[in-house]
């Protein structure tokens, strides 16, 4: 069954964007993970992941938990210091 969405009409406002703005940190390291994961999926079939492999994805997995972190203290005003 194909569901049809009906076309976007309106722009995205000043405040949508100012959110993707500010989320753009968070969004660019996932993916990055995502790539990781990506490389270590297609390294299974090529020999396995490489000691590089490996800290290619611990590093972007710290990446995604700074910039989740930063926008948390960004935006909840009970973390700000």
């Amino acid at each position: 069954m194909r569901t049809h969405l009906a076309p976007v009409t309106t722009a995205p406002t000043t405040a949508d964007l100012a959110a993707i703005d500010a989320e753009w940190p968070l969004i660019a390291a996932e993916l990055d993970l995502l790539d990781a994961e990506i490389t270590l999926l297609y390294a299974e079939d090529h020999g396995g992941p490489t000691e590089l492999d490996w800290r290619r994805l611990r590093r972007a997995e710290a990446r995604v938990t700074r910039a989740a972190t930063d926008l948390t203290a960004r935006t909840d005003p009970r973390r700000a210091a």
